[in-house]
């Protein structure tokens, strides 16, 4: 299996939805060895993780590990081709049977192993570049490295319809290619001892109310319709503070913007959270809101059920595929997201409504469901 990153050292749902994944499948009988593009200190794995500039099976580390932000292109491009040399390089010393690769970042690396073995190669699609950019600017470097992959591959994995639909109609990659296989949580990970965060508790206590939006700040996320909307909340419920948790390129917009429409005394901006921050945070919201414009699937509402907190979610979403008990609402359609907050906000039979039946429909979105599918694909390859 070929990722980019793993927990902790993350900048989003890929290296979470990866471990997970793989957690799974060893506990389905599958022997599997995780190579990353370079050395990390990580937590312990239940498989062998191989980094491709050490060339060691190895769970120890001591080198810092760059996020893709830290990056420009050119020098994130020539990262990506030197661990497909390196992966390609390190494959004959290993013994496998499936080849399974973790989006475009690592296409190039699943491709060389796949020339250098001639074993059959599964990509697995978190995103398209077309979600990335948000259907526009897209990226023709990362289109094209995509298409020839998705090409190339056995078989593709997409974490919902949605993402199905785009390798279809915008790659060109026959349906009976591409397989679906949503994504799952564990409601293990996430202790229900976390407690929320105490300075948001202060504020409740005095009646405010409080709404949360966690991802990555960019185009994709939707924050800007997200205040948007919350210019209009506020309008009819002054005491809601609005919470943008997570970096991007679009946050110094988002925080100008903020500005801009008057509501900047109304917006928290805590930067980026993990694990227990992350946690605590779901737990202090009343209502947790997706408004991406694309979204292939979104593992954030998820983790926002298992915290206790009901979710608003773009009907742009794959999460929305397998959720029934959230609130929906088109990205672009700030008029109707406001009126869904302020529903929650004024009553309080919905939300608990909400958090009663959407919790009991995660336990069937598990990593055990998902590794279930993928284990039927591999034994079809």
């Amino acid at each position: 299996m070929l990722g980019w990153e793993l927990p902790p050292h993350n900048s989003g749902g890929l290296g979470v939805a990866s471990f997970g994944l793989g957690r799974a499948l060893v506990k389905h009988g599958v022997n599997l060895i995780f190579l990353l593009p370079q050395k990390i200190g990580l937590v312990p794995t239940p498989f062998p993780v191989l980094f491709a500039n050490d060339y060691e099976l190895s769970t120890n580390s001591y080198s810092p590990y760059l996020t893709q932000n830290q990056w420009g292109f050119s020098d994130l491009l020539t990262r990506v081709f030197t661990y497909a040399a390196r992966a390609k390089a390190i494959s004959p010393k290993l013994k496998f049977s499936i080849i399974h690769a973790h989006d475009w970042l690592c296409i190039p690396a699943g491709l060389a192993i796949k020339d250098a073995s001639g074993k059959p190669l599964i990509i697995h699609v978190h995103a398209t570049e077309f979600d990335r950019s948000g259907g526009s600017n897209v990226n023709s470097t990362v289109y094209q490295i995509e298409k020839r992959g998705f090409e190339a591959a056995d078989l593709v994995i997409t974490v919902s319809g949605l993402t199905r639909d785009i390798l279809i109609h915008k790659y060109g990659i026959p349906p009976q290619k591409v397989r679906v296989v949503h994504n799952g949580i564990d409601a293990s990970d996430y202790p229900a001892s976390s407690s929320p965060v105490t300075f948001l508790q202060a504020l409740k206590a005095q009646g405010y109310k409080i709404v949360l939006f966690m991802g990555r700040i960019t185009l994709q996320k939707g924050p800007d319709y997200f205040l948007l909307a919350a210019k209009k909340v506020l309008e009819h419920y002054p005491s809601v503070l609005f919470v943008i948790a997570g970096s991007g390129d679009m946050e110094p917009q988002i925080i100008n913007q903020a500005v801009t429409l008057g509501i900047s005394d109304r917006v928290l901006f805590p930067g980026f959270m993990r694990g227990e921050q992350q946690n605590q945070l779901y737990k202090s919201a009343d209502l947790f809101v997706l408004p991406s414009v694309s979204e292939p699937f979104g593992l954030v509402p998820l983790e926002s059920i298992v915290n206790g907190t009901p979710v608003l979610i773009s009907k742009q979403s794959g999460v929305s595929e397998v959720l029934s008990h959230a609130l929906k609402v088109d990205f672009w359609d700030t008029d109707e997201m406001a009126n869904q907050i302020l529903s929650v906000l004024n009553y309080p039979s919905l939300p608990i409504t909400l958090q009663r039946e959407s919790q009991a429909e995660v336990q069937k979105l598990s990593w055990s469901a998902a590794a279930d599918k993928v284990t039927d694909i591999y034994d079809h390859l």
